[in-house]
């Protein structure tokens, strides 16, 4: 069976540094944080004082406010990417080629908030209180069932949910529906809404969360001083298309996905597996499919959490598959400056690989300011980098043990 090419051709993003693609893009490059005192819930009881929040998100740009209280709010973020990502595209679903249009979005929790406010609602009132649009609003895959009845999309409809990788494991699901031809078109990505009170009070319990209480430097990747993670929300959606389909119709082409790796640690449902085994797997996988050679690969958009386990483990996966072009390779992380966004990091990370190879500029790690001498690689510290990039990878670990990492190249017909 012949194995369709597949490129970019749109890109949507609500993140905590911006409402749009263009803010995003233009903040990450300038070092700017989106992490700030956490004003969804009340901080006081909770060890974790500081999240990464969307700011003013007005969904009412994006749908009616009687659809969008049928929504969990990562629905919301989901369709509102979509529909920035499809236009962007400049992409007419038409009942021609709806059947042909598929949809692959993942929340690595879903309706978190629905949930908190429904069981209240249920303990307060009792049951017959409890909306009947609970079930629909809590399921993580309503995100894609949402974007694919407000886009028209009847093609390839599934969602994933790897915790942390949810976003990377559905871009490369979505790529591989396309590649063996069971969809001309895939909008794809992922969306979180997490900042609720259940979420604070889990992951302040098994010691993810950064208990930092300064915004400026509590998300600080790879530094010696990292203590943990900052919580964040959003979405980041990308438009893949078979290579044909998108000629054909004259679509501007960001870059061409061209590898993807998706492992298992089994070995713990928290920690990575010992010196990131399973990540290392995972970007050999993708690299072997991609078919491109170790030093054609230029950066690295690194899962970068800012707890201490990951990024030590990611340094030495990143060491054992790369060898001497480790040193060589440009790797930073943007969770440095978006916090977070578990099951929709790897959408919002997927835009930021994509960009830096279609704009020749790498956004950088920001407080970056005592080396870790067990992360020791060139993290591009605090001021983004003007450098062509032929190949970019990008990683996402989850709990789980899932391990997922996605291959772009510049488009080269």
């Amino acid at each position: 069976m012949e194995k369709k090419r597949v490129v970019v051709t749109g890109l949507g993003a609500l993140t905590p540094i911006g409402n749009d693609v263009e803010t995003t893009w233009q903040n990450a490059l300038n070092g700017v944080s989106g992490v700030g005192p956490i004003t969804r819930i009340d901080s006081e009881p909770y060890a974790a004082k500081v999240a990464a929040e969307l700011k003013d998100f007005d969904v009412e740009q994006f749908m009616d406010k009687k659809e969008a209280r049928k929504m969990d709010r990562f629905t919301q973020y989901a369709v509102a990417a979509s529909f920035m990502a499809v236009k962007d595209a400049n992409l007419e679903i038409t009942d021609e080629i709806a059947p042909r249009v598929g949809v692959w979005i993942g929340s690595g929790i879903g309706g978190m908030e629905t949930f908190e406010t429904q069981y209240k609602i249920l303990l307060e009132k009792g049951p017959r209180r409890v909306s009947p649009f609970f079930v629909p609003m809590l399921i993580p895959d309503m995100a894609t069932g949402q974007v694919s009845i407000a886009l028209g999309a009847k093609g390839f409809n599934s969602c994933t949910v790897t915790a942390c990788a949810t976003g990377t494991n559905s871009i490369g699901d979505a790529y591989r529906v396309i590649e063996r031809g069971e969809a001309d078109v895939m909008i794809t990505g992922g969306a979180e809404a997490p900042l609720t009170e259940m979420s604070f009070a889990g992951f302040t319990a098994n010691k993810a969360l950064s208990t930092n209480p300064d915004p400026k430097t509590a998300s600080r990747p790879f530094d010696q001083d990292r203590d943990g993670f900052v919580m964040g929300e959003g979405a980041g959606i990308l438009v893949l298309e078979e290579l044909e389909h998108a000629l054909a119709r004259g679509a501007k082409i960001y870059a061409e996905i061209v590898g993807y790796g998706a492992t298992g640690d089994a070995h713990h449902i928290t920690a990575p597996a010992p010196n990131g085994e399973g990540g290392s797997r995972a970007m050999k996988q993708a690299i072997k499919g991609s078919g491109l050679a170790i030093d054609e690969i230029d950066y690295i958009n690194a899962h970068g959490t800012s707890t201490p386990y990951n990024d030590k483990f990611e340094t030495l996966a990143i060491k054992e598959v790369f060898g001497d072009h480790a040193y060589k390779l440009a790797i930073s992380s943007t969770k440095s400056m978006t916090g977070h966004l578990l099951g929709a990091a790897g959408g919002v990370e997927a835009i930021f690989s994509v960009l830096a190879i279609k704009e020749g500029i790498i956004p950088p790690t920001i407080n970056l300011q005592t080396p870790d001498p067990e992360c020791d690689l060139d993290y591009v510290p605090n001021k983004a980098r003007k450098q062509d990039i032929r190949s970019a990878l990008s990683n996402s670990l989850g709990f789980g043990g899932h391990n997922a990492t996605i291959i772009f190249k510049k488009y080269d017909a």
